[in-house]
């Protein structure tokens, strides 16, 4: 087993998390945040925009099981691409998106792929994910963790009153199911 890591920022890491905990060969995924020097990241601070830091999910994985290449697709069917304010109803910078690279090979298929799919005129409009190098990764706290399963009726309330269960539904259909 060779365990990799991949992380990612879609908006909401409750339902970033949630979507790759569920993905053959992922072997953890934690929510936390990314993008900034400071070292005291927390929910607080990043959740009022006084850092620069995203809300994300590092991802481990077994790269003889899942591909890092798969994750990147399936990060795609999780977000909405275009959004360059947030995610569904979460707006502001800790909300955007990005692929957060942590070498060159896993540069190389973020970049393929977004322009891959910024090809396929699968949206009207351009794609604003962007794929930056990972900085230091802070996990969020405890009860952060595993929410989708600690709360899970008030997770299922959000993400479908969020708006994102019905964009991913009527923008990828059932293909954006893992």
């Amino acid at each position: 087993m060779s365990i990799k890591k991949a992380i990612f920022a879609g908006g909401c890491f409750w339902c970033t998390e949630s979507t790759f905990a569920k993905i053959p060969g992922v072997t953890e995924v934690l929510p936390g945040y990314i993008g900034d020097e400071a070292y005291n990241a927390n929910y607080e601070a990043v959740s009022l925009g006084t850092t620069k830091h995203y809300e994300a999910i590092e991802v481990s994985f077994d790269d003889e099981k899942v591909s890092y290449k798969e994750l990147v697709e399936a990060f795609w069917r999780e977000i909405d691409p275009t959004d360059p304010y947030g995610q569904f109803a979460d707006k502001g910078p800790q909300y955007k998106t990005g692929i957060f690279y942590l070498d060159e090979e896993q540069k190389e298929i973020a970049e393929k792929s977004k322009k891959a799919l910024e090809e396929s005129k699968k949206f009207d409009k351009p794609i604003a994910t962007e794929i930056l190098e990972a900085q230091d990764f802070y996990v969020a706290e405890e009860y952060h963790r595993e929410y989708y399963k600690k709360n899970a009726m008030h997770y299922e309330m959000y993400r479908k009153g969020s708006g994102r269960e019905d964009f991913l539904t009527k923008t990828w259909g059932n293909s954006c199911k893992i």
